[in-house]
């Protein structure tokens, strides 16, 4: 094993624990915000969380990948096999990548479409789209699609690190929740 710590800096740790309450919440406003029925003024509370938490995401990931790039992760086990690395290196690429096309399919489908993104607009930041409803229908497409493929590579990403805690026991899960590890 490489002489680095084992566990992720309390920065990364950080940084992943905000992101992933961040993404919860947003799929669950995002699933229900586009319920029929659903009363008029929680639908909008809902899409005004919705957009404007989802740009202070966008910053938080850009942010996190520069940690990232200036902080590499520490190195899994030895004991992990080279097929569950590879799978782990595309699963956390396809999560980034996620995490940075979800935020502009969704600017750009609020945007297109003609509607407010409030604390952008607070701040004074400029539309830098047309409406266009052509994009707009594109960009919610997208976003859908994006929703979905986020939610299952989670999905996919927390059963690993479970299966890794609790059955395999070998130090993946506790390099990210290193309350779990054992006591030395």
């Amino acid at each position: 094993m490489d002489a680095r710590d084992p566990v992720y800096t309390s920065t990364a740790r950080a940084f992943h624990w905000l992101t992933a309450i961040v993404v919860i919440a947003m799929i669950a406003a995002g699933a229900v915000m586009i319920r029929e029925g659903l009363p008029r003024p929680v639908q909008n509370t809902l899409f005004v969380f919705h957009k404007n938490v989802g740009t202070i995401l966008w910053v938080v990931v850009l942010l996190r990948l520069a940690y990232r790039a200036s902080s590499p992760p520490p190195p899994l086990p030895d004991s992990v096999p080279a097929v569950q690395r590879a799978i782990s290196r595309v699963v956390h690429g396809a999560l980034y990548a996620l995490l940075i096309l979800m935020p502009i399919a969704g600017y750009v489908r609020v945007r297109a479409g003609g509607f407010p993104i409030e604390w952008l607009d607070a701040l004074g930041v400029p539309v830098f789209l047309p409406k266009s409803e052509q994009l707009a229908e594109a960009a919610k497409t997208a976003h859908f699609y994006g929703a979905w493929a986020i939610s299952l590579i989670a999905a996919l990403h927390i059963a690993a690190a479970l299966y890794h805690g609790i059955v395999r026991r070998d130090g993946v899960l506790t390099r990210m929740w290193p309350a779990l590890a054992p006591r030395r």
